[in-house]
């Protein structure tokens, strides 16, 4: 169950650092090699906040396959894509139908499964 708790973590922060990178992105400029593209790259804090989320999920998933069965732990991965989709309903207001709840819970009953 510990490692069932450290991937729920891991995959919260995966999915956390891709809702502040689409947030991020709506702020920047278009791409280009201009000083003020790299400027609004720079200034912009759910940019960096991304790559904090990310740092610190990569560093959690060090000591995940460091100290679990890659069997175990690589399959718990999907449990960002239950995140995803909950900050995509709650953030950005997107339509979630029944047959992607459904989806989420045979992930998530994967995901049980491989734990115990």
């Amino acid at each position: 169950m510990k490692l069932l708790l450290l991937a729920i973590v891991q995959s919260m922060l995966l999915a956390g650092g891709q809702v502040l990178l689409k947030f991020g992105l709506g702020r920047m400029l278009p791409f280009s090699m201009s000083v003020e593209f790299w400027r609004s790259v720079f200034v912009n804090w759910q940019f960096a906040a991304c790559g904090l989320c990310y740092g610190a999920g990569s560093i959690l998933w060090f000591h995940i396959i460091k100290n679990y069965p890659f069997s175990m732990a690589y399959p718990l991965v999907s449990l960002s894509y239950v995140f995803g989709m909950i900050a995509a309903m709650v953030f950005f207001n997107e339509p979630i139908n029944t047959l992607k709840w459904l989806g989420v819970l045979l992930i998530m009953l994967g995901c049980y499964l491989i734990a115990r």
